[in-house]
């Protein structure tokens, strides 16, 4: 009798420690899937990629990729640079190793000024490149063709108060191509400049005094 009570005992407490080594077999496997996992998520996190994006470097914002285009960075272009863009100017920008130059889609003489010698006029308040080199190389191309003077004396009233904005602009290089197209557009009509001169002057120099 009592060896049955003490194999009885034996058995119930073999069947506690095997449940209790199931158990602890169980706990153990949860622990170690828990940790691979804590490990992989770790390591995702950690990736390059996922680097990037919690800590975007400073280039990132150079490359038009990165940019969000519904974003506060993106603005919408100026008239000169739709016009541009959408072929309304018939000149390009080569680019040359040493100096770059523009090639017309057709002879500059053949092209009626209105508009394009006011639109060129507007590109020169533009701050970017290409159109800085495009108003301004166009500009002074387009006066240099046979019969500008009479092409460009109609325009004068129109022309004048666009000249304007660019010699009262807040940017020394905007001033300084606005100066110079002045400078050339004198040249070429001569004396019926000197209507516009005292309105245009007293403008530029109130502005330059602020």
């Amino acid at each position: 009798m009592q060896k049955s009570e003490g194999s009885g005992g034996t058995q119930l407490k073999n069947r506690a420690t095997g449940n209790y080594d199931q158990r602890t077999s169980s706990s153990t496997q949860i622990k170690h899937r828990n940790a691979v996992q804590g490990s992989k998520s770790s390591l995702s996190t950690s990736s390059p990629e996922s680097a990037r994006k919690l800590h975007p470097r400073p280039s990132d914002k150079l490359n038009p990729k990165t940019i969000n285009p519904f974003g506060e960075q993106s603005r919408a272009p100026s008239a000169f640079a739709a016009i541009y863009s959408k072929g309304g100017i018939p000149c390009r920008l080569v680019h040359g190793s040493v100096k770059h130059r523009l090639q017309w889609e057709c002879p500059p003489e053949s092209l009626s000024f209105d508009p394009l010698l006011i639109t060129l006029a507007e590109g020169l308040r533009e701050t970017k490149h290409p159109y800085t080199f495009v108003s301004k190389e166009g500009f002074r191309e387009l006066l240099l063709v046979k019969g500008a003077p009479e092409k460009a004396i109609p325009l004068l009233p129109r022309l004048i108060p666009v000249l304007k904005a660019a010699l009262v602009h807040s940017d020394d290089e905007v001033f300084e191509r606005g100066l110079n197209a002045l400078v050339q557009l004198s040249v070429v009509v001569g004396p019926s400049l000197n209507d516009h001169l005292k309105h245009l002057l007293t403008s530029v120099s109130t502005a330059k005094i602020r």
